[in-house]
């Protein structure tokens, strides 16, 4: 009883809360005008799949050196460090003269983004009581859904009025606004680790499997931030920044609802529901014809995703070591960004051989598979209890 009076909404929980939402929103308004810009330049579908595609190798190859680094020495100095990598790049887009120099600078960006973004998901798991994790980090979650829901659509509205120029500055203004707010954040103090431990792997091997399982969801996200504006616009269709606007109600009712059910009832209560809306909402996706038609497609997209990611963090993060929580989380985000860079380079492939129509159809195949996957790995082989902190 007494565990469950432990505070989530502490200072420090609510500052990297709100910290992580801009974060997100600073890179997630590049994700669907880069390839508009770089299609402006000439750029084919598979360049613009690129342009996301070369963010993730960076962040790839980043995110385990930074879960070393947050593990060993400590969380702030890796934020703040990649943050100024991203106002530094992002400063720098608007003025680039082609897509291959876009893809080159865009890899630049990837490092930040994977250094900011794993550092801000370890110290919230830091702030967060073991006792409330899947609501805690349903809540947290909720900051970087709803930045990937809002963003993408007041991006294309500033791109639209504006030009890409412009909404660099935009881009790079949410991400100073994360460093100046990084300062009032109580460093997490570093694990003190035994000599053996500070020679521990780079990924944690407890949450690579719901790595996998997010690596394959994302491929969808990334198929839909790269080109759904593209085939929005060939199918005669305006405003389809209220896509986000509609995906972002449906991921602030699905993302405290989700955590609460993972704490009472087990991952598995909120997985399966959310990877069939996925599933469902990429086949509705790939027939829809009206803007009523996308925005059915997008609530039922939000209500999956936001069910989804939130309980498959918690997974990653609660079953590994205290002490390996960098580690865990650099292992989860390089399944999310793993996903969505390979959705972009795929859909892009698959989008200039069938169209777009065909590219979300044959891309729900992926979460099928994920669900297979799920079944197979962790319903079948596992038990989960009913409070969700462990798989035994």
């Amino acid at each position: 009883m007494e565990n469950k009076k432990q505070s989530l909404w502490t200072k420090d929980f609510i500052a990297i809360t709100v910290i992580n939402l801009l974060l997100f929103c600073g890179f997630q308004m590049l994700l669907p005008t880069l390839p508009l810009f770089a299609k402006s330049l000439g750029g084919s579908d598979t360049a613009l799949g690129w342009i996301v595609g070369s963010a993730t190798i960076a962040s790839l190859i980043i995110r385990p050196v930074a879960g070393v680094i947050l593990d060993k020495i400590g969380r702030k100095g890796i934020l703040t460090a990649g943050v100024f990598i991203m106002i530094l790049v992002t400063l720098v887009f608007g003025w680039l003269p082609s897509v291959g120099a876009i893809i080159a600078v865009r890899f630049m960006h990837g490092i930040g983004w994977g250094m900011a973004s794993t550092a801000s998901s370890t110290i919230a798991s830091d702030k967060i009581p073991k006792s409330r994790f899947g609501e805690g980090m349903g809540y947290f979650s909720l900051s970087s859904s709803l930045a990937m829901a809002l963003a993408p659509g007041i991006a294309l509205g500033i791109f639209a009025a504006h030009g890409f120029k412009t909404l660099t500055f935009w881009s790079a203004g949410l991400s100073a606004a994360v460093l100046l707010l990084s300062f009032f954040i109580r460093n997490t103090q570093k694990p003190e680790l035994e000599e053996t431990k500070m020679k521990a792997a780079i990924y944690e091997k407890t949450s690579i499997l719901p790595s996998v399982i997010m690596f394959l969801v994302c491929v969808t996200y990334g198929s839909i931030t790269g080109f759904l504006s593209i085939y929005a616009a060939e199918a005669g269709i305006q405003n389809i920044g209220v896509f986000f606007s509609v995906y972002a109600v449906t991921l602030l009712v699905s993302r405290p609802l989700s955590g609460k059910l993972t704490d009472r009832f087990g991952f598995s209560s909120v997985i399966y529901p959310g990877l069939l809306f996925l599933a469902g909402a990429m086949v509705l996706l790939s027939r829809a014809a009206s803007l009523p038609a996308f925005l059915v497609c997008a609530a039922v997209y939000g209500l999956g995703l936001g069910s989804v990611q939130s309980s498959l963090q918690a997974m990653a993060i609660v079953r590994a070591p205290k002490e390996r929580r960098g580690a865990a989380n650099a292992t989860f985000f390089t399944g999310f960004d793993g996903g969505i860079g390979f959705g972009s380079v795929i859909g892009g492939m698959i989008a200039s051989l069938a169209g777009y129509s065909g590219m979300y159809l044959y891309l729900s195949l992926f979460v099928i598979f994920a669900g297979i996957l799920y079944y197979l790995l962790f319903t079948k082989k596992r038990k989960l209890d009913n409070t969700g902190n462990s798989l035994k």
